[in-house]
């Protein structure tokens, strides 16, 4: 049994928001003037606290977007998310789903060998382990082999967030700093720093704390034309046992363009790790925290969009090159669209949160989604749709064993109880609402293994598979959608062979789950202490 919390625990626990929420106005109201004057202050504040969601955002609508069921209406009914992001026409024979970690952990290690213009990785951290110095090796005999053999000129770019990446004495920028060292005119290294961490905040909060007030999340591993997209980090659990989503997509040099670019831009408005270990900012960027915090933002989501803008631009240019591949019977069918998806509110970009609410808002009786999350908490917004309209949804979530907290030290072994108090509230507004035919909550179980997965697939009416899939970083929950930088991708496609794939992918996930049920928090093992009831608000802001 865990031993009682005490007071000094429970205190320090809350001290943190709570603390930083008294500064944060404090240096509102004394430096604000200060701020203007001289364009930053170290002492400036930013908000730690969540706020309530605001208003609701103005959903997108065109004209006939709500689209006739089935395939043959599909890309009428999807197709309003080109009017606000670039649209990527792709042959669904290129896009393949990965499975396990290990062959997430194979394919990137394979195409680093073989690359011969580019690796782009970001990730939140880099491990430290084994299985991550064999990562890193692939990438120096590729710089190697590039210099001696190819006569080539391999670009190797890396983007980790710069808390994470910086915990502990041995950390990314230890694994990573060899590498720079050897190769720096051919090896970059970007550690993102939100600008909500400064001033006294930065000073008061210790390392692993500093994480909670928002990360560079977004999980895209790029190797010349060919792209992985997950949720999964680099280290070496989820190389192993920790169940997460992947996505390949080979051969999709415009996809892969954009997210090299997505990435270069995202690189460029973060600190830049030297040889020597230390770091410094690009010429003419604003700092994160030493800046002033509005400045920062604004340059970096002007930085960021100019990606998003080009993009669509460019994609008239592609449209004559994909022409002339059909012309020659190059390239196969393109029956698939992929639509990147951004999310950075720190910054003032919220893509993502638009588009998905949109989705929601769409899925209309007789639609199914079958949405997951390794941290189950969504937004009140999402959370409002979910229990608002009429699609059937299926949602899974770990359970408390596979928690990835799950047996942690500390404070920190207490959020997956936290989790279950979370899914009972909204278990109890379900079954208040009478909504349990519509809505069912499921537990992922697997013996020694976490659960990391987070997305959805959408059925339309009357459809055994399904069209569409998100598939990312965002967890659908506060930290997502509100303090963490994110990126997934929509795949729209009527590639049947495709479908059966996502479907398979779904169908392996939820095959391990067992349904929620009144029963299921009646267990003892789902008993939340009462202080862990009192503080779940604040974790769930923050993890």
């Amino acid at each position: 049994m865990a031993a009682p919390i005490t007071w000094r625990r429970l205190g320090y626990c809350v001290y943190t928001p709570a603390l930083a929420g008294v500064f944060t106005r404090i240096s509102d109201r004394f430096f604000r003037t200060r701020d203007r004057r001289r364009g930053s202050s170290l002492l400036l504040l930013a908000p730690l606290l969540a706020e309530a969601d605001p208003s609701p955002l103005p959903l997108f609508r065109s004209p006939g977007s709500t689209g006739a069921q089935g395939t043959d209406g599909l890309h009428a009914r999807f197709l309003w998310m080109a009017e606000h992001v670039p649209a990527f026409r792709v042959p669904g024979t290129h896009i393949h789903i990965l499975t396990s970690p290990d062959q997430f952990y194979q394919a990137m290690k394979a195409r680093i060998k073989t690359a011969k213009r580019r690796v782009v990785m970001a990730s939140l951290y880099l491990g430290t382990g084994p299985l991550e110095q064999d990562l890193v090796d692939c990438m120096q005999e590729a710089l190697q082999r590039s210099q001696e053999v190819d006569n080539s000129v391999l670009q190797v770019s890396i983007l980790l967030d710069y808390t994470r990446g910086s915990r502990g004495q041995t950390n990314s920028r230890t694994m990573l700093l060899p590498l720079l060292q050897q190769y720096s005119s051919r090896m970059r290294v970007s550690l993102y720093h939100t600008p909500d961490l400064r001033g006294l905040l930065r000073l008061l909060v210790p390392q692993r704390f500093n994480e909670t007030i928002g990360v560079q999340h977004i999980k895209a591993y790029l190797f010349d034309d060919d792209l992985i997209i997950s949720g999964a980090n680099l280290s070496d659990s989820y190389f192993t046992n920790r169940q997460d989503r992947y996505v390949l997509l080979e051969n999709c040099w415009e996809v892969a363009d954009f997210f090299s670019d997505l990435v270069g831009a995202v690189g460029d408005v973060s600190l830049q790790l030297q040889p020597d270990d230390s770091v410094s900012m690009m010429e003419n960027m604003v700092h994160p925290y030493r800046g002033n915090r509005d400045d920062f933002s604004a340059s970096a989501r002007q930085h960021i969009m100019e990606v998003v803008n080009t993009a669509r631009t460019r994609q008239d240019i592609a449209k004559s090159e994909r022409l002339k591949r059909e012309s020659k019977g190059e390239g196969g069918k393109e029956d698939t669209w992929v639509f990147p998806l951004v999310q950075m509110k720190p910054l003032g970009i919220q893509v993502d949160e638009e588009i998905t609410r949109r989705l929601l808002t769409d899925a209309g009786p007789g639609a199914t989604v079958f949405l997951t999350s390794g941290y189950f908490n969504l937004t009140r917004a999402y959370m409002s749709l979910v229990l608002g309209v009429g699609a059937d949804y299926r949602i899974l979530t770990a359970s408390p064993e596979v928690n990835g907290f799950f047996g942690a030290k500390g404070i920190a072994g207490e959020i997956p109880a936290a989790y279950i108090h979370i899914a009972r509230q909204f278990y109890s507004k379900v079954c208040q609402l009478g909504q349990q035919e519509r809505v069912h909550l499921h537990e992922y179980h697997r013996a020694h293994w976490t659960f990391h997965a987070k997305g959805l697939w959408y059925y339309l009416r009357g459809q055994v598979r399904p069209c569409l899939t998100l598939i990312g970083s965002p967890n659908f929950g506060y930290r997502s959608v509100h303090r963490d930088l994110e990126a997934q991708i929509a795949i729209v496609t009527d590639n049947q062979e495709l479908q059966a794939h996502l479907q398979e992918e779904q169908e392996m996930l939820y095959q391990r789950s067992t349904e929620v049920s009144s029963s299921t928090f009646q267990q003892p093992d789902r008993h939340v202490k009462l202080w862990v009831k009192l503080v779940t608000p604040l974790i769930k802001n923050f993890f």
